[in-house]
């Protein structure tokens, strides 16, 4: 899917609205990226979970993730779910975003983080909000979710 050039939209009192784009490869979408979006969405009128098409960390169904991560949100006005191959500065740019929520849940996730948001913020001007996952969620990753699945593991209690 590409994106399609939004128009900036502003509420009734003409104030401009507040969109950003919270992307990842979200494989799958764990309960630790919906406190995120949650949490985010106290920030921002709208959000656009942008899941990446990249061949080293999203082997699998695409399909069937987009459909498992627009199931889990359907339930929050203001969500949209796209697929993106490429920077995802560049899907913000043609999307008209000035900004990307990101989640930090270690310190090696901080320090990753902060350093993406400073190279996005050269390259394109894009601000980045990194939001700290809660603690009761620190532990639970995308990957150990798969690994659990893998080996037949019910991960249920992960998952939203």
């Amino acid at each position: 899917m590409t994106a399609k050039s939004h128009k900036e939209t502003r509420d009734t009192a003409g104030a401009k609205e507040r969109h950003a784009i919270m992307p990842g490869s979200f494989n799958p979408f764990t309960i630790g990226h919906m406190s995120m979006l949650e949490r985010a969405m106290t920030l921002f009128d709208r959000i656009t979970i942008v899941i990446g098409i990249n061949s080293s960390k999203t082997a699998g169904d695409l399909e069937g993730r987009v459909a498992q991560v627009r199931d889990a949100v359907a339930h929050i006005p203001g969500v949209d779910v796209m697929t993106w191959n490429g920077l995802t500065v560049d899907l913000a740019r043609e999307l008209g975003v000035q900004h990307m929520v990101r989640g930090a849940r270690t310190a090696a996730d901080w320090e990753y983080e902060y350093n993406l948001a400073t190279v996005n913020r050269t390259i394109a001007g894009i601000e980045t909000v990194i939001i700290p996952t809660l603690p009761e969620h620190a532990a639970i990753s995308s990957s150990v979710v798969r690994e659990l699945q893998h080996y037949g593991r019910d991960a249920s209690q992960f998952l939203p």
